[in-house]
């Protein structure tokens, strides 16, 4: 699928379920994922953070309480309207063509987004988010994988379906080396008998 095809699709389905999302309850391994990061970021006295694909803004609303400087970025504009409501900094923003200068953040997130990514496309992806990242930043990067699969997920109960790009544990332990320090790779079972959480923590 080309990627101007797929995006279109993906804004579509996420302005269509923006507000249905906002009221999902987040599940306890993925705020302790969070949590973690945060005190990484803070060890570290990072300031400013940038979200990719911050959906509704729970995560990044979540980081700024606690005293980072937030820029939100998300493909769906009823996502980023939402996150504004929140009162945070949010654009609407393609991941492969971030518009910010280079090293300008101490440390980026990103949980379930890059899924979405073909793998043609995410090294493209790394590429932009290693440009804004400072010399030595941290990168917490999350996504369903564990087996190798490219397209629409059939299973989706979103109209339009979503295409997914998943990938086993080797394989995108491969990828991100090519762009950054691997400091941890974890799994993460949350009940699915086919998928895993990948968690990752980069170093730039």
């Amino acid at each position: 699928m080309e990627s101007s095809v797929w995006k279109r699709r993906l804004q579509k389905t996420y302005d269509q379920y923006a507000q249905e999302r906002d009221q999902v309850v987040k599940d306890g391994w993925k705020l302790a994922e969070r949590k973690m990061f945060l005190s990484r970021l803070q060890r570290e006295n990072a300031v400013q953070l940038l979200e990719i694909g911050a959906g509704t803004g729970r995560d990044s609303a979540f980081f700024k309480e606690n005293g980072l400087l937030v820029t939100a970025t998300d493909l769906s504009r009823e996502m980023v309207l939402l996150c504004r409501e929140k009162g945070l900094s949010a654009e609407q923003m393609d991941a492969s063509d971030l518009q910010f200068s280079d090293g300008h953040f101490d440390g980026v997130w990103t949980i379930n987004c890059l899924l979405h990514v073909p793998k043609r496309d995410l090294p493209g992806v790394l590429q932009e988010v290693r440009r804004v990242l400072k010399p030595g930043g941290s990168f917490y990067f999350g996504v369903y994988g564990g087996m190798d699969f490219e397209g629409v997920w059939e299973a989706d109960r979103y109209d339009p379906k979503r295409f997914f790009s998943f990938h086993t544990d080797e394989a995108i332990k491969e990828t991100v080396r090519r762009f950054f320090t691997l400091e941890s790779f974890r799994t993460i079972d949350y009940g699915n008998e086919i998928l895993h959480f990948q968690a990752m923590v980069l170093r730039c």
